[in-house]
């Protein structure tokens, strides 16, 4: 997708659109959430709801660690997105209304289906549960590396990724912004890859991960994964979700399925999805759960000269911080 050519316009409530973000991996932190859990009733139920779906001690590894638990995909998935949906339930408390559009990243794309009302609560917390399982099985069975890659453009890194990948799995994981793509497959071809980006010009900065996310190293999963789907009934979006695969909207509940399957091996198309909200004249972005990865991303991503206005909502403190 080429990026929106969309002008910018004053910043006025008629043409202010609301977003919200939710993180995925990488964003987790130990103790995050434990004063939204200590202060709102809703937010316990939300982890009183993940933990009976996964059994999973999810309010014990959120807040207590050890951080080498927590980061195993298949505890870490349900533990992110507990921690956005509770995130998400404290700040229903304080701003109830809906907003016009939403995203996810990666992971985070099961929150924005529950907010758009896609998928219920049990449903996304059996879906990511489930994902995790799938995706760490493969990631220990086909060991693998992410790398950030900087100061490049995303053509020049396509170019390299394609030249390299005759010799085996290596493929573009995320287009962060156009100038933070994100590359991921076997390690000898990623320290290769490092090679080529200094040759020219740019830079690469290895990603604490457990695998090669969105490469074909875990595609070995991705059939399975995609009949588990078959068993989760999806309903049509109450808002509009821009879906990470196409960096678009989409209403057909099994078109949304499919979308879903494919998310598990193909990039993250981060930088258009934020072209995409610009199109739908978002202004105020509420990054939803924890870190602030997103909101810097959205800087990135838009012009200096579009108005927009940006929350992160976490802990007590930023919730506040919204008035």
């Amino acid at each position: 997708m080429e990026p929106t050519d969309t002008p910018t316009l004053p910043h006025s409530a008629k043409d202010s659109k609301t977003a919200f973000l939710f993180p995925g991996q990488g964003s987790q932190a130990i103790g995050m959430c434990k004063d939204l859990y200590d202060e709102f009733h809703p937010v316990r139920e939300i982890f009183e709801t993940a933990q009976d779906i996964t059994n999973i001690d999810i309010t014990g590894l959120c807040f207590n660690g050890p951080i080498e638990t927590l980061t195993q995909t298949a505890n870490l998935q349900p533990a992110i997105t507990a921690a956005n949906i509770a995130c998400l339930a404290a700040l229903n408390t304080v701003h109830p209304d809906p907003p016009d559009v939403c995203a996810g990243h990666s992971l985070g794309e099961y929150t924005a289906l529950y907010q758009a009302g896609i998928i219920s609560l049990e449903d996304t917390f059996r879906l990511v549960q489930k994902r995790g399982e799938f995706m760490q099985r493969e990631a220990e069975k086909y060991p693998g590396k992410m790398s950030a890659v900087l100061k490049l453009r995303p053509e020049t890194v396509r170019e390299i990724v394609e030249a390299l990948g005759n010799e085996g799995i290596i493929t573009v994981a995320n287009y962060n912004t156009p100038s933070q793509i994100v590359i991921s497959g076997t390690p000898e071809l990623l320290d290769k890859a490092a090679d080529k980006v200094s040759q020219a010009g740019g830079a690469t900065v290895p990603l604490k991960v457990s695998g090669a996310w969105h490469s074909g190293l875990i595609g070995g999963a991705k059939d399975e994964f995609a009949v588990f789907l078959d068993t989760v009934s999806f309903s049509a979006p109450t808002i509009p979700v821009i879906f990470n695969v196409t960096a678009a909207p989409e209403n057909d509940p099994v078109k949304i399925k499919s979308i879903m399957a494919a998310q598990f091996c193909s990039p993250v198309r981060w930088s258009d999805t934020m072209q995409q909200m610009q199109s739908y004249r978002a202004r105020t972005f509420f990054e939803i759960g924890p870190g602030r990865v997103l909101t810097g991303l959205v800087k990135k991503n838009l012009p200096r000269d579009y108005a927009r206005t940006l929350h992160n909502v976490f802990d007590l403190k930023t919730l506040a911080a919204l008035g």
